[in-house]
């Protein structure tokens, strides 16, 4: 009996920061929110210079541009 007290520990310990892991998600500065009611396109509230965070997969990086002092 005494040897499942470490597993229960390590169980609601693991369960509990999976816990407040998702409410710090769902809390977090995000572009979309999670609010269908006063806020159903959110991308419309977005600046104009607003940086996108796109994945481009044939990304040739020869011809990028780069940003920043050279070293």
């Amino acid at each position: 009996m005494f040897m499942l007290i470490p597993q229960f520990f390590f169980l609601t310990l693991g369960l509990t920061g999976a816990t407040f892991y998702l409410i710090r998600l769902a809390r977090g500065p995000h572009v979309t929110l999670w609010d269908k009611k006063n806020n159903p396109e959110p991308w419309n509230r977005l600046d104009p210079t607003y940086q996108y965070k796109f994945v481009a997969v044939n990304t040739d990086y020869k011809n990028l541009k780069k940003d920043g002092p050279d070293f």
